[in-house]
């Protein structure tokens, strides 16, 4: 009896491609092939684009910097990540976010422990694709309903100003 091979291989055409947060994400690895132990996602962030603050006190958030400079801030302070720096957001809530202050676009590959991130992107990417008619409140209001269904806390623009 033949076992199936537990190596995932992933070449740079697949994975699920999300609009999302103003930029391009493709989730390398989901969730649902790692049993929810984590999933790996490419996030190309625009010039000026990152999300506001918010926590997440169940998992582990990571960041390897491929391309670009983007600037992390939390509650314990603030770090300029560039190209080949890395970021760990440990379990535990602390708020944070990051903004892509340069000029050119943004790689982050992100990896989340457990997964779920994955699913939370998979859910907002879809909605907004799907909706058009939706005013600014209903959209928020659906936003906020997931964030909060996948153990997000956000906070406003300014939070860590």
């Amino acid at each position: 009896m033949k076992t199936q091979n537990p190596i995932i291989t992933v070449n740079e055409f697949e994975g699920q491609k999300l609009k999302i947060a103003g930029g391009n994400y493709r989730v390398i690895i989901s969730g649902k092939q790692t049993n929810g132990e984590y999933a790996v996602i490419e996030m190309s962030v625009p010039p000026g684009a990152g999300p506001n603050p918010h926590s997440h006190a169940d998992f582990t958030e990571t960041f390897f910097v491929l391309e670009g400079e983007v600037s992390f801030k939390s509650e314990l302070g603030s770090y300029v990540a560039k190209k080949g720096s890395f970021v760990n957001i440990p379990k535990g809530g602390i708020v944070h976010g990051f903004k892509n202050l340069s000029n050119e676009p943004a790689k982050l590959l992100c990896t989340v422990a457990p997964a779920g991130l994955d699913d939370l992107f998979g859910e907002i990417a879809e909605y907004l694709e799907r909706v058009s008619s939706n005013t600014e409140s209903q959209t928020k209001e659906k936003l906020n309903f997931l964030f909060e269904k996948y153990g997000q806390q956000m906070f406003p623009p300014d939070y860590l100003d």
